[in-house]
């Protein structure tokens, strides 16, 4: 029997004696992998996969793919779920208070006594039905173009008007009508990202349950319109005086481009917005023609529908309603609350008027201005007036006259801004040569003393050479050689002028502006026109302006607001910083020359206040306004009477009213200014001028010196020109602040007291360091007259000082406004 082993023949039950063959070790190793680092295979077979190698440096900081497409997930999953989160949680709410709006509290500085309630609410419900088509095409043109073929909702617009509201970026529209209708009627005016979410979701829910027609409707009943109308229908009366159902297309199209804006495209109350107006206009209409609602030939026949003159409610009769009117556009215009959010109602508001200012000022328009006027005069159907009073110390409007009664005059006279100022701008140019240490054309300082020709029509110079620009004086008056102070008594245009292209025209301009004047004031131009009042700021504005000097320089913003709130709780009101618009030299200066016009120029009606007071008259081209704009210590006020065709609402000249030929600055404005300025301080402590004046150095008359030069001034003196150090324009001092008289004057001696006695037009002492002082120690040229000492036509009791440069008295009339080209003659 043979021992060795069974060979293997492929039979399982044959291999070896335990049924087994041999492992094989070389067919068994794995084949090496050449990819791997060291050749392995898992145990299956496949390949194994190498390590990630770890992050390291700033790779780490950066997620990997799938981080953020989990990160994009995990978001859609968050969205879609607050998605299905806040329809389900938010419901479409019953219909909020400020549906029907409540009513506004104005009241007096005193916070108790009231001025006006602006309650009654003007709306009435109509179906859509009544509406004509024409005029809801007019809202969609105006509104939404698309609203019944889109969403209930804009998401882009309403995401980026809640970014915007979140980040401070201030409010963006952008909503849908469905959108406006809900924050009308169920939710509220608030900016807040809690009214956006709640404004989103009941947005969708009422497009599911309510048709595009009933949303219209809602809309259109809801919606505020200006002038106190809520709703299309009482818009439709309150502009046209008729129902909805008889309005044109125009019309529609009109009252449709008073959404967005409602008090400010009111074309009636802001003529001066005519030209935003008409383009707003047309804007609707255009959409109509493109959405095939209108056909371009109706649309090339129109013309626009001027709205009939508002009919406020009578609760707002007198003076109340132009209060309300002030106080709501300024309001709106500081972004404290805009006039859709007032108008929902429940403000508690306290102005800065007092009752007893307030009072009196009406009180001296009715006694000076209305009570002249007579039926029997065409000229006086034209009569209009605006006052304002301004505390310098504080900035406070504390009395405002906007016209005879607001129920029959809509338009305020006392914020309007288009009636030229006139010579009331002149003391603008003073003061900027002053603060600006401006020299003439053969660099002499300009100051008080300093000599201008004055001859009428005498042509501008510029440092190139002739400007061709010649204005007229007054009545064509040649003043010859005279002072700025003298100039400024009689209202010369003809050396404003100069003196304007002397300083500069746009430094003019930056120092009207920083004494308080609106940048963006109509006309405001800086060409050497500009010294004779083209631009037409407001009563209130040059009130605001004529405070920053009776305050030494110092500028602070008017305001009518002092304090608002609702439901128990206040809102914060905008800060308001003092601020230096010009030198105090400089400002105690102008004033010091602006007293001399009370004293002995065009305003010396002023001096019936019975207090020191300094001004000045103005007058717009062609008699169309006549201004006076003056002030004490304490209280600054500007007057202004100006004409207007009643029916038309055309500037008319002022010739023949109150039964005068001509209107002028120092006749009835001055007058009223004058009795105001007495009742509204009576009782109140009698405050003198406290100036730090520099009148500059004495000049000959270069008529009777026989040394003018060519630009009709004397030789200059070696106090003039660059020599003279420019005056601090960048003064900052605190409120309340200033340097003592004897520190900027250092060892200068007061005028002599034989000037008491000295005629107007007699010559002044050249050289005042060598008279000995007065006996009080105090500069006569800036004392202040004692109160009541001095009245027009009466010689005082006893001589007092005249301070130089003032002149005899001026010419009766003074005008000195003309449009932006140049004066026209009367």
């Amino acid at each position: 029997m043979s021992q060795e082993p069974p060979q293997d023949g492929g039979d399982p039950g044959q291999q070896g004696s335990q049924g087994w063959a041999p492992r094989d070790h070389s067919a068994t190793a794995p084949t090496p992998d050449p990819q791997h680092p060291n050749g392995a295979k898992d145990s299956k077979g496949r390949t194994k996969r190498p390590k990630r190698p770890k992050r390291t440096g700033w790779r780490r900081a950066v997620p990997t793919w799938r981080m953020v497409l989990g990160g994009v997930l995990l978001l859609a999953l968050l969205l879609v779920g607050g998605f299905i989160a806040g329809y389900q949680i938010v419901d479409i709410p019953a219909a909020n208070a400020s549906a029907t709006a409540q009513s506004n509290v104005y009241l007096y500085a005193d916070g108790k006594t009231v001025i006006a309630r602006d309650g009654e609410i003007n709306r009435e419900n109509i179906p859509l039905r009544r509406i004509p088509r024409t005029i809801q095409h007019a809202v969609l043109a105006a509104e939404d173009r698309d609203f019944y073929s889109e969403d209930a909702i804009d998401v882009k617009a309403t995401l980026r008007a809640g970014w915007n509201t979140v980040t401070g970026k201030g409010r963006q529209g952008g909503s849908t009508i469905t959108q406006q209708y809900v924050k009308n009627y169920y939710l509220g005016q608030e900016q807040t990202v809690v009214r956006k979410a709640k404004e989103f979701f009941i947005s969708i829910k009422l497009d599911r349950e309510q048709s595009k027609d009933e949303i219209l409707e809602g809309y259109l009943n809801t919606s505020y319109f200006g002038r106190n109308a809520y709703g299309i229908q009482a818009a439709s009366h309150a502009y046209y005086g008729k129902d909805v159902e008889d309005l044109g297309a125009g019309e529609g199209a009109y009252l449709a481009s008073l959404l967005n804006a409602p008090s400010s495209n009111d074309v009636v109350a802001h003529p001066e917005n005519k030209k935003a107006i008409l383009a707003r206009w047309d804007y609707v209409l255009d959409g109509m023609v493109q959405h095939h609602w209108l056909t371009p030939d109706d649309r090339d026949a129109m013309t626009f529908p001027v709205p009939g003159k508002a009919k406020p409610a009578t609760a707002l009769s007198g003076q109340r309603g132009y209060i309300v009117q002030a106080v709501d556009h300024y309001l709106a215009a500081n972004k404290i609350l805009d006039e859709k959010t007032l108008a929902t109602g429940g403000y508690r508001i306290t102005t800065t008027l007092q009752k007893k200012k307030q009072d009196a000022l009406v009180e001296a328009v009715k006694d000076n201005v209305l009570s002249r006027t007579s039926d029997e005069r065409d000229a006086d159907r034209n009569v209009r007036a605006g006052g304002a009073s301004v505390d310098p110390g504080t900035g406070h409007v504390v009395a405002l006259y906007g016209g005879v009664d607001y129920t029959r005059q809509f338009v305020n006279n006392a914020t309007r801004r288009d009636y030229q100022v006139g010579s009331t701008f002149k003391p603008f140019v003073l003061a900027a040569a002053l603060a600006n240490g401006s020299t003439t054309q053969k660099d002499r300082a300009i100051t008080p003393n300093t000599r201008y020709d004055g001859t009428n029509e005498r042509t501008v110079q510029s440092a190139t050479g002739s400007t061709d620009y010649s204005p007229a004086n007054e009545d064509d008056v040649d003043y010859g050689h005279i002072t700025v102070r003298e100039a400024t008594d009689k209202s010369v245009n003809a050396v404003y002028a100069q003196m304007a292209q002397d300083v500069g025209p746009q430094e003019v301009k930056d120092t009207a502006i920083a004494l308080g004047i609106p940048q963006d004031t109509p006309d405001l131009t800086a060409s050497p026109s500009i010294a004779l009042g083209p631009a037409t700021a407001s009563v209130v504005d040059m009130a605001s302006a004529y405070a920053t000097l009776a305050d030494h320089g110092r500028q602070r913003p008017h305001t009518l607001v002092s304090e608002i709130s609702k439901n128990a709780e206040e809102l914060d009101l905008p800060e308001r910083t003092t601020r230096r618009a010009v030198s105090r030299e400089a400002a105690d200066t102008t004033t010091s020359v602006l007293r001399s016009v009370v004293d002995g120029g065009t305003g010396t009606a002023a001096q019936g206040s019975g207090r020191p007071a300094a001004g000045k008259t103005g007058t717009a081209e062609e008699d169309k306004a006549a201004w006076f704009a003056g002030y004490t210590p304490d209280l600054a006020t500007v007057i202004a009477v100006m004409g207007q065709d009643p029916e038309t609402g055309v500037q008319k000249p002022l010739y023949g009213a109150l039964g005068l030929a001509r209107m002028n600055g120092g006749g009835a404005p001055a007058e009223t200014w004058a009795d105001y300025t007495r009742a509204a301080l009576e009782g109140s402590p009698v405050q003198d001028f406290d100036l730090e004046a520099d009148e500059g150095p004495e000049e000959p008359d270069p008529e009777e010196s026989g040394e003018p030069d060519e630009s009709g001034a004397p030789d200059d003196t070696e106090e003039a020109g660059g020599t003279r150090k420019p005056r601090d324009r960048g003064d900052t001092d605190a409120p309340g602040t200033t340097d003592s008289r004897e520190e900027r004057r250092g060892t200068r001696t007061p005028d002599s007291p034989s000037e008491a006695t000295r005629a107007p037009d007699g010559p002044r002492a050249t050289d005042p360091a060598a008279a000995p002082p007065h006996t009080d120690g105090r500069d006569r040229r800036t004392d202040a007259r004692a109160p009541g000492t001095h009245r027009p036509g009466k010689e005082p009791a006893h001589p007092e000082p005249v301070r130089p440069g003032a002149g005899p008295p001026a010419d009766p009339h003074d005008k000195g406004g003309q449009d932006p080209q140049g004066p026209t003659r009367p």
